[in-house]
């Protein structure tokens, strides 16, 4: 049953994918039946003002152009060229960087939180007042006083992966069943041990959940961090290719990006598979 419904879902993905690039190819066709372009516009936005051909391109030409980058991801031609996988590289070493400093603080916090009622109560001003800014309003604080792009990048990751992450583990630390503790506490099970053998298997799905939500969040805002600091990265190399009128390089950037960003959600999920039992 599981494999015919895999099998089915499978069909139905590919029949989609087939119509979009169909549409696409079939859309970024001759447009000649439309007014004719300016030629100074024209030749701006990458277009024919003789053939009205359309500026964007087709599937075809992106294809074409991610085989050249795949074939050679890792060249470095000086500081505005660089290959998409040196610049992938940098994007998730900087994810890597903020996002685990957010574990390493996000988790321990949560867990006072979920234990202790009234930590709860004191910090959930602070949590509510601090959870709507958007990272990137601290991103001039940060060049301000870090005065590294780089560093700066990585504490707005930092900043947008805690919330979700010590939400969740607050929770699932809180929702931990009464019973279960009481009959640690009757076996007389210390506090660490029982937080480590009782709590954290209880709340691990939970926990892995914020993570999971952390991740995607992260490689979202790392983009446009990167886009405003410059330097290196997927984000700059989008502005990059967009200030070099490369629509095409910007389409693959953000074929790129997404891909990533899957499988980043994909591998946090079958850690959320292993660590869910059922009860």
């Amino acid at each position: 049953m599981t494999t015919s419904l895999n099998a089915r879902s499978a069909a139905i993905s590919a029949l989609i994918a087939i119509a979009v690039l169909l549409v696409w190819h079939l859309a970024t066709q001759s447009t000649a039946s439309g007014p004719a372009l300016d030629p100074e516009y024209a030749k701006l936005v990458g277009a024919t003002a003789t053939t009205g051909k359309s500026a964007m391109p087709g599937p075809l030409d992106v294809g074409a152009k991610l085989i050249e980058h795949l074939s050679h991801p890792f060249y470095d031609k000086g500081p505005n060229d660089k290959g998409i996988g040196i610049q992938i590289g940098w994007s998730i070493l900087r994810v890597a960087m903020g996002y685990g400093l957010a574990v390493l603080a996000a988790i321990p916090l949560g867990f006072l939180i979920g234990m202790s009622p009234v930590m709860s109560r004191a910090l959930n001003p602070f949590i509510q007042l601090l959870k709507p800014v958007s990272p990137l309003a601290w991103m001039p604080l940060a060049l301000y006083t870090i005065k590294d792009s780089s560093k700066s990048a990585i504490f707005v990751i930092f900043i947008c992966s805690i919330w979700p992450m010590l939400i969740n583990t607050a929770f699932g630390v809180a929702s931990v069943r009464k019973e279960w503790l009481n009959v640690a506490r009757t076996l007389e099970v210390g506090a660490l041990r029982r937080a480590f053998s009782v709590i954290l298997p209880t709340a691990a799905p939970t926990i892995v959940t914020g993570m999971r939500i952390s991740i995607g969040i992260a490689w979202l805002v790392i983009v446009a961090a990167e886009m405003l600091v410059g330097g290196t990265g997927i984000g700059y190399f989008v502005w990059n290719e967009w200030n070099n009128l490369s629509i095409t390089n910007v389409i693959i950037a953000i074929l790129v990006i997404g891909v990533v960003g899957m499988a980043l959600d994909q591998a946090l999920a079958r850690v959320a598979q292993a660590v869910t039992f059922p009860e």
